[in-house]
């Protein structure tokens, strides 16, 4: 074997071992920002189930009744109010949970990306770009969005409750990654009154 041939074997190798080390990295990362306890979600129906654990864990007390449904992410303006997003082109699939009576400012966002979307980077997107004012009358106090495996959440409304229904998302997702949170300042829900209707979902 002449020095020639010797050199082209080691840079082969040398290129071979480069490579693999790369994917093993490549793999290794893809595996920890994947980690979740969540189910896997292949349909809105599965992500209206997500939701419904999250209020098994922390009972919503609103006005009236709290609905889940999909959003059509063709339509650029209501993806924008209800997600923050400018469009659903990341999106997968996508589920808002708000109650039937508008005046009240309660809102929880969560969605699927695309394969190869990262979901962090859509989370913060989504933090960003929500308007926590877009009851008008009424304003959100607090805003928590995060994201798992290719599972991205949003809540806003008042503090306490907002941050009860975050943490008991967290809980069922087992792990998450970058964790937004803001006060909004002004943040205000309407008043009690006498004939207010509660409804307390399952605990």
């Amino acid at each position: 074997m002449n020095k020639t041939t010797k050199i082209v074997m080691t840079v082969v190798l040398a290129i071979i071992i480069i490579a693999v080390v790369a994917i093993v990295v490549v793999l290794g990362t893809n595996s920890k920002d994947n980690k979740t306890n969540l189910p896997k979600v292949e349909s809105n129906e599965d992500l209206v189930e997500i939701v419904d654990k999250v209020y098994e864990k922390n009972t919503v007390e609103l006005y009236g009744t709290i609905s889940s449904m999909p959003i059509d992410l063709t339509d650029e303006a209501s993806v924008k109010s209800i997600t923050g997003l400018e469009n659903g082109d990341k999106l997968e699939f996508a589920v808002v949970s708000e109650p039937m009576i508008s005046s009240q400012a309660y809102s929880l966002v969560i969605a699927k990306v695309k394969d190869g979307v990262n979901a962090d980077e859509v989370a913060k997107a989504m933090f960003d770009g929500i308007n926590p004012r877009k009851w008008i009358c009424v304003s959100a106090e607090k805003v928590y969005a995060t994201s798992s495996g290719n599972i991205v959440f949003l809540v806003m409304t008042e503090k306490e409750k907002a941050q009860g229904v975050y943490e008991s998302f967290k809980s069922l997702a087992g792990e998450v990654k970058q964790e937004y949170e803001k006060d909004v300042e002004d943040g205000e829900l309407p008043p009690d009154t006498d004939n207010e209707v509660k409804v307390l979902l399952p605990e």
